[in-house]
């Protein structure tokens, strides 16, 4: 059975007394519930991946970071290193995520080197891919993922593989309140896992964990989670209020 994961991606937003607060009052909800084979991560900004690792020991979520750069140390300023994260017994790292992209220019080859770096350190990739709106409705939607999985991902051995997550991000999508439909994203999700098994193996694709990332939410996220290809999600902005990120914890 594949695992199911609701990730929630905090930006960069809180002040460390609302994540103290935010990441308590999920870890109290999660005492209540019996998650069965779904994992919850958090994934707050750096400054606050201490504090959640903390309360994470004594509950039953996990946490990742929401980027890395690729090298054990050295003379990067301002920069996280795979071993910092591992020392911290952070668990999950998010990495490809269209802003990093968009803004910081991140190459799929350089992803690529993230994704190696990660491994490394037995630290779980969230690899994200997608397409533009414009590569949408141009009709290379495919071409545009294949690409990212091809360049990124595909070079790593079917051992290193299986222990990547992957989310599909259709980036208009992203923060905009249209998110694709259960069909568009079930289309994608299948598209991916039958790349997973030309390139590896059908049972790897049986296996591998995709979430859908694009404006899920607790009201839209039962109905996206019932496509048989669909694992679970990287959540946004919904993650930033406790009681809407349970809602879509509780979604399945």
């Amino acid at each position: 059975m594949r695992k199911k994961i609701v990730a929630g991606n905090w930006k960069m937003n809180m002040t460390f007394l609302e994540a103290e607060k935010l990441v308590a009052r999920v870890a109290e909800e999660l005492e209540t519930r019996k998650l069965k084979n779904t994992v919850v991560v958090l994934c707050p900004p750096f400054p606050y991946l201490e504090l959640a690792t903390d309360i994470a020991c004594l509950s039953n979520f996990s946490v990742g970071a929401q980027n890395v750069f690729p090298a054990d140390s050295g003379a990067f300023t301002g920069e996280v290193s795979p071993a910092m994260l591992e020392s911290m017994e952070v668990e999950y790292c998010i990495i490809g995520h269209s802003e990093r992209r968009k803004y910081f220019g991140e190459s799929n080859e350089f992803l690529a080197r993230k994704l190696d770096a990660l491994l490394k350190f037995n630290i779980i990739p969230i690899f994200c891919c997608g397409e533009l709106l414009d590569e949408r409705n141009s009709k290379n939607h495919f071409v545009v993922v294949e690409k990212q999985l091809k360049e990124s991902l595909f070079h790593l051995k079917k051992e290193h593989v299986e222990k990547v997550v992957i989310a599909y991000e259709p980036v208009w999508a992203i923060g905009t309140g249209v998110n694709a439909t259960p069909a568009q994203a079930q289309e994608m999700h299948a598209f991916i896992r039958g790349l997973i098994a030309k390139k590896y193996s059908k049972k790897l694709s049986e296996e591998i964990t995709i979430l859908y990332g694009g404006s899920c939410n607790a009201k839209n996220a039962a109905e996206l989670f019932s496509n048989p290809d669909v694992d679970g999600g990287l959540i946004g902005g919904a993650s930033l209020k406790a009681e809407d990120f349970l809602g879509i914890v509780d979604s399945f």
